[in-house]
């Protein structure tokens, strides 16, 4: 099992979430969206959203850096003020991003709620997975104190493995059973990523440093301004 968990299955996820991506790209790009519930309920999507996305991205960019410049990384995490200081922003993050996530899911799950009748149940299955990943992340980061020391010599070189294709999974095989779920379940995500909205991580709107300005004219009454006077926006 650990053979397949732990060196079959992550190849399986990214060659999935690249080759069904980029056929998804090519077959049907108007699904190549998050296909944005905003207009249909904003107060609580910007409360989910914002902690959620925030939170995750810096989470990943310390994930990221750890990996690729373990040097000095380690040098960070070598003193113990250092070390303190990381550890708690890591687990405020992780509770920031676990509050963001957990108000999208209450969105949805709102009774006869207008986002509720726009979830497809790919959006359900990502959500929870998403929960479990973030949440078994959060619990690592209470119960299993000092994470990014151990991070660099159990997980990091099993990433490296991976990424030269010759994998090792004698570094992590030893780990606690809620850390070896994280680990799964982050592939797990990647899987499910070319078949959900999830692929919107990869639309960067670059069309948009060239493409021509438009008028925009509002719609508002003002004692001190026109009220159809425009302005130009990008």
């Amino acid at each position: 099992m650990n053979n397949f968990l732990f060196i079959a299955f992550p190849y399986i996820a990214l060659v999935l979430a690249i080759g069904v991506g980029i056929y998804r790209r090519l077959r049907r790009p108007y699904t190549y969206s998050s296909l944005s519930s905003e207009l249909l309920e904003n107060r609580k999507l910007f409360w989910g959203s914002a902690p959620f996305h925030y939170g995750l991205v810096l989470i990943l960019l310390a994930h990221l850096l750890a990996a690729f410049f373990p040097g000095p990384t380690g040098w960070l995490l070598g003193g113990a003020t250092r070390r303190l200081i990381l550890e708690v922003t890591g687990m405020a993050l992780g509770l920031f991003t676990l509050y963001g996530l957990i108000v999208l899911i209450v969105r949805r799950l709102a009774p006869r709620s207008l986002v509720q009748a726009v979830t497809t149940y790919m959006d359900g299955l990502v959500l929870f997975v998403l929960l479990v990943q973030i949440g078994s992340g959060v619990a690592i980061a209470i119960f299993d104190r000092w994470g990014g020391v151990w991070y660099l010599h159990t997980a990091v070189p099993w990433f490296w493995s991976l990424a030269t294709l010759r994998p090792d999974m004698s570094s992590v095989v030893s780990l606690p059973a809620f850390v070896k779920l994280h680990f799964v379940v982050g592939f797990v995500v990647i899987l499910l990523f070319a078949f959900s909205r999830l692929v919107h991580l990869v639309m960067f709107p670059l069309q948009y440093l060239w493409r021509p300005y438009q008028v925009v004219v509002w719609n508002r009454r003002s004692a001190k301004a026109d009220p159809y006077s425009k302005e130009v926006v990008r």
